[in-house]
């Protein structure tokens, strides 16, 4: 499986590198739990994380959702995880975290989407928060953002 993160913007400085570490992480831990029990992380070929603008989040928010304005995140099925780095930068403000934690998080985000997890449910919804947390907090375990 080939896994690719790319850094597609330039108004918000982060760390690329730690996430290319990160990603591996996650990946492996999200390609065990499924929701639907598809499994859909072990047949993809090759995931792109892409961080971009929030201008062009927002224009794929639209164009592939039809909602009007910027997102933290955005998966889609092929495997391709699409990532706000402006939106990061805020919520990591609001949090008191790092902007790589954040996107850490919508990294595990993602990758439990592809793997079967919604949330447009609320009891979903937080089944899909109990598990990221776990996830995210293991993987960080293993690689510290600092």
């Amino acid at each position: 499986m080939k896994l690719h993160v790319q850094n597609r913007q330039r108004a918000v400085r982060f760390d690329v590198k730690w996430l290319r570490r990160f990603a591996p992480l996650a990946f492996e831990k999200c390609r065990e739990i499924s929701d639907d029990g598809r499994f859909a992380l072990r047949r993809i070929a090759e995931l792109n994380v892409v961080i971009v603008s929030d201008r062009r989040i927002a224009r794929l928010h639209e164009d592939f959702m039809d909602i009007t304005g910027a997102t933290d995140v955005i998966t889609f099925d092929h495997g391709e995880i699409v990532m706000s780095a402006e939106t990061a930068r805020c919520q990591a403000a609001e949090y008191d975290q790092l902007i790589e934690e954040e996107l850490a998080l919508y990294t595990v985000h993602g990758l439990l989407h592809l793997n079967g997890f919604e949330d447009s449910a609320p009891k979903a919804a937080a089944r899909m928060r109990q598990i990221q947390s776990r996830v995210l907090q293991e993987c960080l375990a293993q690689l510290p953002a600092r």
